[in-house]
């Protein structure tokens, strides 16, 4: 299985939610079985490292953010299982570039997973202060445990 994280210029979020699903994954031993990468919708950051708050915030949780950052493709939507979005302005831009009916299918709100959100999105940390991008860490997390429930119950079945 192939999971792709979006957001809008792929230094914040979506690496976060890649490194909490590399996390959740490696810790129920599933990283074998299932590999993760990021994009973004944006292609104002490409080939850049995350960003340094953010890699700063994941660090202090004991993450690694890791990668540059890449702009969604049409043809990542051939080599993904799942497409998950960090909020409503990037679950748009993906779907409209979707090439089919299945594509659009792909594509999910990353929280939509964490049975305990109380907001549909992930918020984008870049132009607010570090409680931002500590935030992200912990959402990202809380989600991407929902994420790998839902992939355990798919190996099960």
């Amino acid at each position: 299985m192939k999971i792709l994280t979006v957001c809008l210029g792929n230094i914040c979020r979506s690496p976060t939610a890649e490194a909490a699903l590399n996390e959740a994954l490696r810790e129920a031993g599933l990283d074998q079985q299932v590999s993760v990468d990021s994009a973004g919708t944006g292609d104002w950051h490409l080939g850049e490292p995350p960003d340094e708050r953010m890699t700063r915030a994941a660090a202090k949780a004991g993450m690694t953010l890791s990668g540059r950052s890449r702009q969604i493709a049409v043809t990542d939507f051939a080599e993904f299982d799942l497409i998950l979005v960090m909020d409503h302005a990037n679950h748009a831009d993906v779907t409209a570039m979707a090439p089919d009916a299945a594509g659009r299918d792909k594509v999910r709100l990353f929280r939509s997973f964490d049975p305990d959100a109380d907001h549909e999105e992930v918020p984008d940390p870049y132009y607010g202060g570090e409680a931002g991008f500590h935030a992200v860490v912990e959402l990202c997390r809380a989600a991407a445990r929902g994420v790998l429930a839902e992939i355990q119950q798919t190996l099960d079945a």
